[in-house]
């Protein structure tokens, strides 16, 4: 089974918790602090495996949760880093931000690397906490918590050539004549379903992919028939073989056919129309096609390159080889393109007022509720079986504004507050 897209949940390892400890060795008195820190999380990576063609393992294991760091130890020993959790994906795969829709990483070349998702820090342990004025404190954190997020991951094939057209135009039988590839084949629409593959040799010993690509109809952009399913695979094409039955025989003229799939290219994104394409006139070993290829040459004009070929006699193919090698050698790999244009590497920085890292709402109960990911991260750090990381806590929430904010939304001494599942009294 073919699968192209899916949406997976990543949850990187948290960090090792910090620990609270004391040197106590005979003849050394008042040894102070010796809590070491917790290890550091694990990070969830994406590492491009070149024997891997579909996303099939995701279809049935969404869900990757990362281990955690080891917690600090006393005699000021550190945790142990958590191994990384490597994640194999084929090459060609697009990983992007199922909430907000960022791209975050393009994995293209065998070993490529990215981290979807960072592993949390280790907590400190009491030994980062001394001061002159606090030598021995009782203060360790709790590990940072590691990034979780949901995932799409979209798999754009990896192919120099790409064979666009009607359905039934003999696409995927010239695929299987000038590559070992063994595509479906039948006198009905629709039988290439999903994207096939094959290497295409040259006369000359030059090579190159060709993809055969499932049939495009009328609306194809709006995802009409097989829709966005085929055009994201054309994106990484650099050269286009548009494949035209030049016969007539399903009744649809030649050109028409031309101008409306060049139609669906544009609409879906216009940069497809910048790469190279050919034109390959096929079924001219049939009655009528050679009266229906001078009105296409007519029609189209000389700027189109057209080759007519019959794929079941062969005619004419050695041609579109050598040209189609010829043209490769000269162009470039196109960027990846997205729906909306806009180039992967192009970044847009705007200067911005900082985030107070926190927003108050209020439920029907009239408890007064804290959110938000910076004060949530400073909760779930803080060991509350501790008195002095408790004040600390309530230092660092002063620190952000939070007392105030609950002022100015009508608090007063003795409401509740909550944060996550745990509620308190506000005092003022």
């Amino acid at each position: 089974m073919f699968v192209d897209q899916v949406k997976i949940y990543l949850k990187a390892g948290d960090g090792g918790n910090g620990m609270v400890a004391f040197r106590r060795e005979k003849y050394v008195p008042d040894g102070g602090p010796a809590g070491g820190d917790g290890g550091k999380g694990a990070n969830v990576i994406f590492e491009v495996e070149e024997g891997l063609r579909t996303l099939m393992d995701f279809r049935y294991n969404r869900h990757f949760k990362a281990p955690r760091g080891e917690h600090g130890m006393s005699k000021g020993m550190h945790g142990k880093k958590a191994n990384d959790m490597i994640v194999k994906v084929p090459p060609g795969t697009v990983v992007t931000d199922a909430n907000t829709g960022e791209t975050i990483a393009d994995l293209v070349h065998h070993k490529q690397q990215a981290i979807i998702a960072k592993g949390g820090r280790g907590g400190r342990g009491n030994t980062r906490f001394a001061t002159p004025a606090n030598p021995a404190p009782e203060i360790a954190e709790n590990g940072e918590p590691g990034e979780e997020r949901e995932v799409t991951l979209e798999l754009k094939v990896l192919a120099d050539v790409g064979l666009v057209g009607f359905p039934s135009v003999g696409k995927s039988t010239f695929l299987s004549i000038v590559s070992a590839a063994k595509p479906k084949i039948a006198a009905y629409h629709f039988t290439t379903i999903t994207p096939n593959l094959g290497v295409v040799p040259v006369e000359d010993g030059r090579s190159f992919v060709m993809a055969d690509l499932p049939g495009l109809i009328e609306g194809a952009h709006e995802g009409v028939g097989l829709g966005h399913q085929f055009l994201r695979h054309i994106e990484r094409t650099r050269v286009i073989l548009h494949v035209i039955d030049m016969s007539g025989m399903e009744g649809r003229d030649p050109y028409e056919d031309f101008v409306k799939i060049n139609e669906e290219l544009n609409q879906y994104n216009m940069r497809l129309m910048e790469r190279p394409q050919i034109v390959i006139a096929n079924k001219m070993d049939i009655p009528g096609a050679e009266e229906n290829l001078e009105a296409f040459k007519e029609k189209a004009g000389d700027d189109v390159k057209v080759f007519p070929i019959s794929a079941i006699t062969r005619q004419g193919i050695r041609e579109v080889l050598f040209t189609t090698a010829d043209i490769l050698e000269v162009t470039p790999e196109f960027p990846l393109i997205h729906d909306d244009g806009v180039e992967q590497q192009r970044v847009l920085y705007k200067h911005e007022k900082e985030d107070a890292g926190f927003y108050i709402t209020r439920d029907p109960a009239g408890i007064f509720v804290i959110n938000g990911p910076k004060i949530e991260k400073l909760f779930k750090m803080t060991d509350f079986s501790r008195e002095e990381a408790t004040k600390r806590f309530a230092r660092q929430m002063r620190t952000l504004g939070v007392d105030q904010a609950l002022r100015d939304r009508g608090a007063e001494h003795g409401d509740v507050v909550r944060i996550l599942k745990y509620e308190f009294e506000f005092i003022d």
